[in-house]
């Protein structure tokens, strides 16, 4: 059971006019809701899909979470990530002061994600 207290955590990933484009990113949400019992855990998205991350983040806060993580599902630091959300950042941290809201590294830029895959390719290419 899930309280304003509960780890919020919302997976912030790019959106695509394809529904079937989000598919990986719902098996993430799932995966990590099974080991973070208790931790709510959103979806949102940059474009062409919903929820927006405005809205996810006003979801969260307006149900009590003072604290908010976002993790960034994108491969790499291109316009979205350097100028998009930074300044989507600005104006959702101006609208719920009382909410703290942390920004994880990109996924691919963290070098235990880039090795797995790496180490998968080695596997998947093995002779």
């Amino acid at each position: 059971m899930s309280t304003p207290e509960s780890p919020a955590i919302i997976l912030f990933a790019h959106g695509a006019r394809d529904p079937e484009w989000a598919q990986p990113f719902k098996k993430i949400k799932r995966v990590l809701e099974a080991k973070r019992p208790g931790a709510v855990v959103e979806l949102a998205f940059l474009e062409f899909m919903a929820p927006s991350l405005a809205d996810a983040v006003t979801k969260l806060a307006s149900g009590g979470h003072q604290s908010i993580t976002i993790a960034p599902l994108f491969m790499a630091q291109g316009g979205h990530l350097k100028n998009d959300l930074p300044n989507i950042l600005e104006a959702l941290r101006a609208e719920h002061r009382d909410t703290e809201i942390t920004l994880l590294p990109a996924v691919g830029d963290v070098d235990a994600i880039l090795d797995a895959i790496a180490g998968w390719l080695v596997s998947a290419t093995a002779r």
